[in-house]
This record gives C-alpha cells, sequence and structure tokens, in this order.
C-alpha cells in the first residue's frame, strides 16, 4: 500500500503528501488508519496481487448521529502503470455499493480541480459542488484548488454488495477486497 501511495504522488497527485514521501512515512500512515478500520469506521478495498496492489479506495462513514446517511470517498488511488483500464471506475463503483449497503444514501468527496480524476467523478453521476481556492497544496507544495463533488444514492440501485461481488477489468483483474 505504501507503494501505491509513493507512486500516486510521484506522479504528481494532490493526496495530501509531498513529493519526498518515504516508504516509512507512506506505511505510517496507512498502519495509523488501523483502528478506524478496526472500528468500522473506515472500510478499504485494494484491487490487484496482493502484496502489490494496482488499486485502493476507502469509504470514511460518518460516525455522528446526524451524519449516519453519508460517507465521504477517499484515497482513490491506481497504479500510475494499471491507469485508463477501468479499475478506478470499478473501484468507486464498489465503495458506492458499500456504501449504499450500509444506507448511506449521501456521498461527498474532494479531487484536485482539473486533475484526471475529474471525468471519472462526472462520467460516474457525481455532481460538482464548487471548487475552493488553495485548498491543498500538491506534492511540490504549491497550494491548488480543489474540486467537491457529491453523489445521491439510492439503496435500491446498488444491490447486494461483498466481497464475492468483486469486479474485473479486461486490462487488469482486479480482486477487490478489504483490506
Amino acid at each position: 500500500m505504501a507503494g501505491l501511495l509513493i507512486d500516486a504522488v510521484r506522479a504528481g497527485a494532490s493526496v495530501g503528501f509531498p513529493a519526498d514521501l518515504t516508504d516509512e512515512a507512506a506505511t505510517a500512515w496507512w498502519r495509523a488508519r488501523a483502528d478506524a478500520v478496526a472500528a468500522g469506521a473506515l472500510l478499504v478495498w485494494t484491487a490487484g496481487p496482493a502484496g502489490a496492489p494496482l488499486g485502493t479506495v476507502s469509504l470514511a462513514l460518518e460516525r455522528y448521529p446526524n451524519g449516519a446517511h453519508r460517507a465521504e470517498i477517499g484515497k482513490l488511488l491506481v497504479h500510475s502503470t494499471a491507469r485508463r483500464r477501468g479499475l478506478g471506475r470499478t473501484l468507486l463503483a464498489l465503495a458506492e455499493r458499500a456504501a449504499a449497503e450500509r444506507g448511506r444514501t449521501l456521498l461527498l468527496l474532494d479531487t484536485e480541480a482539473g486533475s484526471d480524476a475529474e471525468p471519472l467523478y462526472r462520467s460516474s453521476g457525481w455532481t460538482a459542488l464548487g471548487v475552493v481556492p488553495g485548498y491543498a497544496a500538491d506534492p511540490a507544495g504549491t497550494l491548488r484548488p480543489s474540486t467537491f463533488f457529491y453523489k445521491h444514492l439510492d439503496a435500491a440501485e446498488h444491490p447486494g454488495t461483498s466481497d464475492a461481488a468483486a469486479t474485473t477489468t479486461a486490462a487488469a483483474t482486479a480482486a477487490a477486497r478489504p483490506s
């Protein structure tokens, strides 16, 4: 997982880390999520061979009682060697189905404005809420605008999600599973 995060940062993705992200720091960041995963507040899936994932996506479930209907998509990452083959779309759809299965009807996410991810979200039925200038720094440290998106879900449109419902893409076999 650390290698996947480092690959995204080296490819210029604004995912919260500087260009000099080390393996140790990336590993520590993933490990710091273990308690949230164990508590069921964070769901994380990977796709690809064990030990060398080609992609990941996270779903953070809102814990406040007045927000039990919503969740946030985070860290949708696809390795630079596996992009443009449908893996990101597959992982996004998996997270959406999992959210609907858990009764979540509103999803949120943000991405760097103008990034390659924006067309994926728009074509997957997400609505741009707005752009916040200077919201996050890119790997070089330059503040960039972020586009915030939302999507309303209908649980009936996303029946029965489980690990067995993992999908594959033509270009890469993706065994999607919670990590």
